[in-house]
C-alpha cells in the first residue's frame, strides 16, 4: 500500500513509509474569506489566527492594544495573507462597535468570527468580589454577545457566515474556585445554541469549541502538583496544544461544514467523554 492514495472526509491522504501525510491543498478552503479573531494576541487566539491564515483567510486580530497584536499580525502576513490589528475592550459596547465598523470598512466583509477573548479571576465563591465576577462575565460572555451582534447583520445579509465561540470544558463540568469562569463558559454554550437557531435559515452557522487543559499562559502558572493532578484526569495523559483547538476551529469554518450548527466540540484529550 506504500504510496497509495486514500480519500477520507474530503481529504486526500497518502500512505508512505513514515505514515500518514496530509495533502496541503486539502488543508486550505478559506480563500477570499475574512476572519475576525478576538483575543488573538496569544495562546489559542494566535494559533487560530495563524491556522485560518494557512487555510487562505485574511485575518483581523483583536486584542486590548494594537501593540499586543503585532506578533500575530506579522505571522499572518508572513503566510501571504492580509492582516489588521484592532484594539478593543470586548466588554464595552462602544469599543466593540468602533472596532467592528473599522473592520468592515477596511476589510470589506466578515465571513468568520471567532469569539476567543477570555480572562480568569479565580477564587472561592464565598471570597469572590463582585468586581471579579463582573470582569469575567463581561469579558467572556458579554464580549461574545457584543461582537456577534456587531457582525450578525452583515453575515445574515450575505447569507453566509461562521461564528465559533471558544467555550471550555469547565463550562460543562464546573471547577472549584472558578464559579465565574464556569458560568461564563456555560453561558457561552447556551448563547451559541440560541444564536444557531436564530441564524440557521440564513446560512450562518454558530458552534462552540470547548478546550480542556491546553498549554497556554493560563496553565503555565500551575505548579507541578497541580499539573500532575490535572494529567491524572486526562485519559490521553497530556495537555493539549493551542494548535489542537485551532484545527477544530478551521474545520468548523470551512464551507463544507455548512450543515453543522449549534454544536459543542470538546478538545480535551477525553476529559469529559
Amino acid at each position: 500500500m506504500d504510496g497509495s492514495p486514500v480519500v477520507g472526509g474530503g481529504i486526500l491522504l497518502f500512505i508512505s513509509g513514515s505514515g500518514w501525510v496530509k495533502n496541503p491543498a486539502a488543508m486550505k478552503g478559506l480563500e477570499q474569506q475574512v476572519a475576525v479573531v478576538t483575543g488573538g494576541s496569544r495562546g489559542i487566539g494566535r494559533a487560530v489566527a495563524l491556522r485560518l491564515a494557512e487555510a487562505g483567510a485574511d485575518v483581523a486580530v483583536v486584542a486590548r492594544s494594537v501593540e499586543a497584536c503585532a506578533a500575530t499580525v506579522e505571522g499572518v502576513r508572513n503566510l501571504g495573507r492580509r492582516a489588521w490589528a484592532y484594539a478593543a475592550d470586548v466588554s464595552q459596547a462602544a469599543s466593540v462597535e468602533a472596532a467592528a465598523e473599522a473592520i468592515l470598512r477596511e476589510a470589506g466583509r466578515v465571513d468568520i468570527l471567532v469569539n476567543n477573548a477570555g480572562i480568569t479571576r479565580d477564587g472561592l465563591l464565598i471570597r469572590m468580589s463582585e468586581a471579579d465576577w463582573d470582569a469575567v462575565l463581561d469579558t467572556n460572555l458579554k464580549g461574545a454577545f457584543l461582537f456577534t451582534r456587531a457582525f450578525a447583520r452583515s453575515m445574515l445579509k450575505q447569507r453566509a457566515g461562521r461564528i465559533i465561540n471558544i467555550s471550555s470544558v469547565i463550562g460543562l463540568i464546573g471547577n472549584a474556585g472558578q464559579t465565574n469562569y464556569a458560568a461564563s463558559k456555560a453561558g457561552l454554550i447556551g448563547f451559541t445554541k440560541s444564536c444557531a437557531r436564530e441564524f440557521a435559515s440564513r446560512g450562518v452557522t454558530v458552534n462552540a469549541v470547548a478546550p480542556g487543559f491546553i498549554e497556554t499562559d493560563m496553565t503555565a502558572v500551575l505548579n507541578e502538583e497541580q499539573r500532575q493532578a490535572i494529567l491524572a484526569r486526562v485519559p490521553m495523559g497530556c495537555l493539549g496544544r493551542p494548535e489542537d483547538v485551532a484545527h477544530v476551529v478551521w474545520f468548523l469554518a470551512l464551507p463544507e461544514s455548512r450543515y453543522i450548527t449549534g454544536q459543542v466540540l470538546t478538545v480535551d484529550g477525553g476529559l469529559v467523554m
